[in-house]
């Protein structure tokens, strides 16, 4: 780990305290302004859609202003959507939340590339640990995403006012981070031959290993996020108040950041499709334990199962597209994953709501089995298959 990795690490955290933040109380405030219950979670889903139609816009101004002026454009857009958000919320504007949050998603679309930007910064033999401990950084997120949100509940005489107001204190600290990091720099003649080097997307796509890694980290992220996003709403039904729910997911943050620490030496050590087979099996596990009850502890144990096997699967997906693209096609190729990413996010953020207001928790659980049969069978056939390449 050097000064630039520790640096972005802590913009990883802070990225993941916005975020955090923003699945804590998006459906809470959906809940309360929408013209219909299913309707709850469009702040949540907003913010994925906004991330998914802003995959190609991040990707060219990454290729064209290098990595830093890209992710300080979206601290600019982040911070100017806190406001945004905050004045939706304040004048009882439920669409207006909608789109201020699907805007904020250009700001998600950049976050999504500094986990890339930490293998960037690091040796080669260490882009694996990199990677997975700037993911570690999302600690941070854990922590003060939870307090945030609990604290500031009531600053202002509307509840989550002064929140989305405390998100814009989050995006200055962040710039200021941002700021003090040096990333390569990139002439804009270097950025016009790299953007056309390098293999098309359409090949890419037919590539086994980037078609795994990409299915592992959209499925993986689509069921944590079904689950996540529906959690806070399934214990209000459930009778429990929101200090309870913000305990539940800091401790499903924690799962989801702290193998950080040790994630990269696994992946080092055993390979990268057998712990992405135990981010599989740790979902399942989160499931199973879902289904046992709707006490306070079952929601944290299931929780916690279910960040540890998004890291698991997420660490390893990324780790997979290392090894499936050169560097001149890094764009393109994260801009790919990124939108799948964005896209499967975007559905189950509405499916969560939809699910858990009409059919219920345990329904809820039980739909989230089949995307986990289809990332487990891919791991599964990939692993088949090098095998058989090997032989």
């Amino acid at each position: 780990m050097n000064r630039n990795l520790w640096l972005l690490a802590l913009c990883q955290g802070l990225f993941l305290t916005n975020n955090v933040v923003f699945i804590a109380i998006n459906g809470l405030v959906g809940l309360q302004l929408a013209p219909y219950g299913w309707m709850a979670t469009l702040p949540v889903m907003g913010y994925v859609v906004g991330g998914a139609l802003s995959t190609g816009l991040v990707a060219r101004s990454q290729r064209r202003w290098g990595r830093q002026v890209s992710f300080q454009i979206g601290l600019a857009v982040a911070l100017v959507c806190a406001l945004w958000c905050a004045w939706a919320v304040y004048s009882g504007q439920f669409f207006g939340l909608c789109l201020g949050t699907m805007v904020a998603g250009y700001y998600s679309a950049n976050g999504q590339l500094y986990r890339f930007a930490a293998a960037e910064l690091a040796a080669p033999s260490f882009r694996e640990k990199a990677v997975s401990l700037v993911l570690a950084g999302g600690l941070i997120g854990a922590v003060a995403g939870p307090y945030l949100a609990n604290h500031s509940r009531d600053g202002l005489q509307v509840p989550f006012v002064a929140t989305y107001l405390a998100l814009v204190g989050v995006a200055l600290l962040s710039m200021v981070c941002m700021a003090a990091i040096r990333f390569e720099r990139i002439s804009p003649a270097a950025a016009s031959n790299t953007a056309q080097a390098g293999r098309p997307l359409a090949e890419l796509l037919r590539q086994p290993a980037f078609i795994v890694a990409m299915l592992a980290s959209a499925l993986g992220y689509g069921v944590m996020n079904l689950l996540m996003a529906a959690t806070p709403l399934a214990m209000q039904v459930c009778g429990y108040a929101f200090e309870e729910a913000a305990f539940v997911l800091q401790w499903h943050v924690v799962g989801m950041f702290a193998p950080g620490f040790f994630t990269g030496h696994l992946v080092k050590r055993w390979g990268v499709l057998p712990v992405m087979g135990a981010g599989v099996l740790l979902n399942l596990l989160c499931v199973l334990v879902a289904l046992s009850g709707q006490e306070v502890a079952q929601f944290t144990v299931a929780l916690f199962f279910l960040g540890v096997g998004w890291n698991f699967l997420f660490t390893g997906g990324t780790t997979l597209a290392l090894q499936a693209y050169r560097p001149e096609e890094k764009d393109r190729a994260q801009a790919a994953i990124n939108f799948a990413v964005f896209a499967t996010m975007a559905l189950t953020s509405f499916a969560s709501g939809a699910l858990v207001t009409t059919q219920g928790w345990w329904w809820l659980n039980v739909g989230s089995l089949l995307p986990l049969a289809l990332t487990g069978g891919a791991v599964l056939w990939l692993a088949l298959r090098q095998r058989n390449l090997q032989q």
